[in-house]
């Protein structure tokens, strides 16, 4: 019973960390009123949080299974509930803001040490299902954070972080399933080992997939805006699309990952992923941008859980530290999305859906290693 408890609680992370990013989304004008700035302004706040975790995670996984997967996680979750405390009693927006850079550093050392431990406990034959069911659930977090958060609002932006704070205490108190520990015994977990070339090309797969397809969320916003003149809540449910499919397709995504293997997962999302896109932001009609947005979700899972998987099923050293390394450069690509592509849409909007997907149709085939597994190899 506890085992499946805990084993739950690998899957509840997976939402966590997305969930607590993009709560604030949807409070903005609320939340900056309350603390004397204007809407502008508190959307830092969703920087202040990506930027730690997407740098901390370079070097999480490894020293996270040094220190012990147990004892970081822990530690980790009990940073983030009195992080989410701070924010939700910030009596300015300098304590806000310091709130969720701590949030963002907290969930750097719980994400890839929960998909380390989800590999350490799963065979080998079904691990792109457990992958796949820990996708959907992190694209579940991404897709009602704005709905919750939106709600909270309604009556007391600050209660969703008391809400977030309850949540990471239950989890933390729930811990790992006990064998995903005995992975980490032998030698300690070296990080030029998460480091390696081979890493490093599928992170940049990381980085393209989801910078050219979840990270582009914004290019659709305008566009509705721009070219169909939608409003914010017509916006908001056509945004809405990407994530619901891509919680529902992420297990199946898994199951076919299993079967026929990372690799054709990921060129399949990759080349499938930037037609759907192109289409989202040169096709005319509405309702063919509403489908082709809402396939960019699951195009995006065949990218993000096959470039997981193609770590995680490896046998080398530190498989925890190589796929912390990939959801770095995973994240990074969301963060430098609107920085890159938003000076790009105000001269030219079909170049900014051509450029990213371009990018990725092309260079994910080139850097995806042909080999099945790309963990680092073993040591001697």
């Amino acid at each position: 019973m506890r085992s499946r408890l805990q084993r739950g609680a690998l899957y509840a992370g997976g939402f966590l960390g997305p969930f607590g990013g993009g709560v604030v989304i949807s409070m903005l004008p609320e939340m900056g009123a309350d603390l004397g700035v204007s809407a502008a302004t508190a959307a830092s706040t969703v920087t202040a949080y990506l930027l730690p975790f997407a740098a901390l995670m370079l070097i999480s996984g490894t020293y996270g299974a040094r220190w012990g997967r147990l004892r970081t996680v822990r530690v980790a979750y009990g940073g983030y509930v009195l992080a989410s405390l701070l924010c939700a009693l910030a009596p300015t927006f300098e304590v806000f803001l310091a709130g969720r850079v701590l949030q963002g550093a907290g969930n750097a050392f719980t994400t890839p040490l929960l998909l380390a431990a989800l590999a350490a406990v799963t065979p080998r034959a079904k691990l792109g299902r457990a992958l796949g069911t820990f996708g959907a659930l992190q694209a579940a977090g991404m897709t009602t954070a704005p709905i919750v958060g939106g709600l909270a609002a309604e009556f007391e932006w600050r209660l969703a972080f008391v809400v977030i704070a309850a949540v990471a205490l239950a989890l933390g108190a729930a811990g790992l399933p006990a064998s995903s520990e005995h992975a980490t015994t032998g030698p300690p977990p070296r990080l030029r080992d998460a480091l390696r070339p081979t890493v490093l090309r599928i992170g940049v797969v990381s980085l393209l997939g989801w910078g050219a397809l979840g990270g582009v969320n914004f290019l659709i916003a305008f566009r509705a805006e721009d070219a169909f003149g939608l409003e914010p809540a017509s916006r908001g449910l056509l945004l809405t699309g990407f994530g619901i499919v891509g919680m529902l397709v992420a297990r199946p995504v898994g199951d076919l990952i299993d079967r026929y293997g990372a690799r054709t997962a990921v060129l399949v999302g990759s080349i499938g992923g930037a037609a759907t896109v192109i289409a989202s932001g040169l096709v005319g009609s509405l309702a063919v941008v509403a489908v082709a947005w809402a396939l960019a979700g699951a195009a995006s899972q065949l990218v993000l859980v096959g470039v997981n998987a193609s770590i995680l099923a490896g046998t080398g050293a530190n498989r925890g530290g190589a796929v912390s390394v990939v959801q770095a450069f995973r994240f990074g690509g969301g963060a430098l999305a609107p920085l890159l592509l938003t000076p790009l849409y105000s001269v030219s909007p079909a170049a900014a859906f051509l450029v990213p997907t371009t990018a990725l149709a092309v260079l994910a085939p080139l850097l995806m290693p042909r080999n099945g597994h790309t963990a680092a190899p073993e040591r001697n």
